[in-house]
């Protein structure tokens, strides 16, 4: 009787650590399907702010490049593992569509500004419909 409590016990502590009080198990923290695209976008933003430093020698396209880059990179990772949470890589994209959207109609070119702005509106539509939808 003492051999089936204690495997029991084994069995129910190996997926739930009793010192923390939440399931640890390699099931809970297996990633879903990765969203490819926002780890694109993300990647091109802060690229490009890479690339405007290295062009222009801007820091600010530089340090606003690596943070949005970060941030939409790390909510492309949050929404890998959980679908339903996109909100960093959505108020992200929405930040960079209102001053990239300012900068875009202020001069008039494409690029860079442009192509983040479109870029980013699509990344708001997508979460967005993905909001509604679910």
């Amino acid at each position: 009787m003492e051999d089936s409590s204690a495997n029991k016990n084994a069995s129910s502590s190996s997926s739930v650590d009793s010192d923390i009080g939440f399931d640890i198990s390699p099931a809970r923290r297996r990633m879903g399907s990765p969203d490819y695209i926002t780890y694109g976008v993300g990647a091109l933003v802060a690229f490009g702010g890479v690339f405007g430093y290295a062009k222009v020698g801007s820091l600010m396209s530089l340090g606003s490049g690596l943070l949005f880059g970060s941030l939409i990179l790390y909510g492309g990772y949050i929404h890998s593992v959980n679908r339903r949470d996109f909100l960093l890589a959505f108020l992200s994209s929405v930040v960079l569509c209102g001053v990239m959207g300012v900068r875009f109609f202020k001069t008039g070119k494409f690029m860079p500004a442009g192509l983040v702005l479109c870029v980013n509106l699509f990344q708001v539509i997508r979460f967005g419909y993905r909001f509604f939808m679910d």
